[in-house]
């Protein structure tokens, strides 16, 4: 679970990458990436979280998302069973004499506007996810024409909502990104044992004040919250893995077996050996 640059790379040959019934809610918690995204999800009730911007959806959601606005992955803290395709699109998708084309300027209008991020609402998104969900099955340049058809939908729709007043400013700067990067590093080389806040904060040359507030500034979330999760995540892998309670616990950096289940339960909604055992019986 990294909060940084998340790496898409499209096949050579496409513009774009489809992923139907993506499973990323443990990875890239807080995350940007230069590819505009279009996210159905079905359902499933959640947050969204993209920029400055925080709402709660039910049952499903269409949003799209601009290059490089910092965003949650929309099914991230989902424990229900849930469908959804993910859209990602190269930035030159539309390229430039695309502007010079009548048949698409309200689509072009419309990419201009993702930059606020959109929420898609209505019979328009029921249409939009039908059709996004069709498009694995397609051969690529039908999905080519499909995808322009679900722009030229949302283009024209009524039913759509702005989420910023001003277009997203990603602000995350190299410097930013680099002691990110560092800290992360410093995380899964050691979140198997015991990490003090002076610590990492001494790594990045800051105060402890000053590291507690550049931290949830960044991530907003805390320190102990973020390395919480991630050493939930590292103990889910390990417990699919049929290890023990126990032996999870004190592997992951938990020094209290009560503390660990009580956080595992926090963060999940169940409690680790009700976790094992759903996926043992699955």
């Amino acid at each position: 679970m990294k909060i940084q640059l998340e790496s898409i790379q499209p096949a050579s040959n496409s513009s774009f990458q489809i992923l139907p019934n993506s499973r990323m809610n443990d990875f890239y918690f807080w995350h940007y990436h230069p590819e505009l995204e279009l996210t159905y999800i079905e359902g499933a009730n959640g947050r969204r979280h993209i920029g400055q911007h925080i709402s709660r959806y039910e049952s499903s959601s269409l949003v799209f998302i601009g290059s490089n606005i910092p965003h949650l992955n929309v099914d991230y803290g989902v424990k229900t069973d849930y469908k959804k395709t993910v859209l990602h699109i190269r930035p030159d998708f539309l390229k430039e004499n695309s502007v010079q084309t009548p048949e698409l300027l309200a689509v072009h209008r419309f990419f201009e506007q993702s930059k606020y991020g959109i929420v898609i609402e209505g019979k328009t998104k029921t249409i939009a996810g039908e059709m996004l969900e069709k498009l694995p099955v397609l051969h690529p340049f039908e999905q080519f024409l499909e995808v322009l058809r679900v722009f030229q939908l949302l283009a024209h729709s009524t039913e759509i909502k702005l989420l910023h007043d001003s277009p997203v400013k990603n602000q995350y700067t190299r410097k930013s990104q680099e002691r990110l990067q560092l800290l992360y590093d410093f995380i899964e080389a050691n979140y198997q044992r015991k990490i003090k806040v002076e610590e990492v904060a001494d790594l990045c040359h800051l105060t402890k004040v000053a590291f507690c507030r550049y931290f949830k500034q960044a991530t907003h979330l805390t320190f102990t919250e973020f390395l919480n999760q991630y050493r939930i995540n590292q103990a889910k892998r390990l417990l699919l893995l049929d290890k023990n309670v126990s032996e999870v616990c004190y592997a992951c950096g938990f020094e209290s077996l009560s503390y660990f289940n009580r956080v595992f339960k926090a963060i999940t909604l169940e409690n680790p050996l009700a976790f094992k055992k759903q996926y043992a019986n699955d």
